[in-house]
């Protein structure tokens, strides 16, 4: 594309600076796909994500560099929580994860991939802080680290109590004062012996006569007692 720039007077001088300007304009427009960078290198996640207590949640990050790796380029991932200089909670050569998440942290990434997610399970209210990447790599100007600026802050919401879940104290509270009663079955006919009837009466705890209710009778919990009458013809 030709751009031509005629003044009054042919002042070259003037002609030739408004060429420069345009040109460091056209650069900068050029760039503008890369303006999520903010620098050679860095770390990308979400600024913000939140999850319900009980349930898991994936972190995504991907990652950038100006440098080449080396033949072994020996990279690997690192987490951190609660503030940029915070405790590590996961390394991923070698492998350590932190007490607080034993069996709770799974990462989703390979060598020498850029991009990833570190899925945090059975989400704690503790949880709820910030969390950064980090990443390491061996590159042909040395070994290189870098992490996250902004991090990524979790909010983690309280999840709603299931009948499943309730206390087993509960249960017992809504039973409590329930007194047994006798069963009584009526009479039934059995079926093979025409001539005899078969009745049965179940009594739970009976007590005996004469006898106060607060003593104890060393009895079954629940006794049945069977009687028969035969029937004449």
């Amino acid at each position: 594309m030709a751009l031509l720039v005629s003044l009054p007077g042919g002042n070259q001088a003037m002609t030739w600076i408004l060429l420069l300007l345009l040109s460091a304009e056209c650069l900068q427009a050029g760039d503008s796909a890369e303006s999520d960078r903010k620098g050679p290198y860095g770390v990308n996640q979400p600024a913000h994500i939140s999850g319900v207590q009980g349930s898991s949640i994936e972190i995504s990050f991907s990652f950038y560099f100006p440098w080449e790796l080396a033949e072994d380029p020996q990279m690997k991932i690192l987490w951190k929580w609660k503030n940029f200089h915070g405790e590590y909670i996961y390394n991923s050569t070698p492998r350590f994860i932190h007490e607080h998440f034993k069996n709770r942290l799974i990462l989703n990434w390979t060598q020498p991939q850029t991009s990833g997610v570190l899925r945090i399970l059975d989400l704690k209210k503790k949880d709820q802080t910030e969390y950064f990447c980090r990443v390491h790599m061996n590159t042909k100007e040395g070994m290189t680290m870098f992490q996250s600026i902004p991090g990524t802050q979790l909010t983690i919401t309280p999840g709603q109590r299931t009948k499943a879940e309730t206390p087993a104290r509960d249960l017992i509270e809504n039973t409590e004062n329930v007194e047994p009663e006798g069963q009584y079955m009526d009479p039934k006919e059995n079926p093979k012996d025409n001539n005899i009837v078969y009745a049965s009466i179940a009594l739970s705890n009976p007590a005996l006569p004469g006898t106060s209710p607060c003593q104890a009778v060393p009895e079954d919990p629940q006794e049945e007692t069977v009687y028969s009458i035969v029937k004449a013809k």
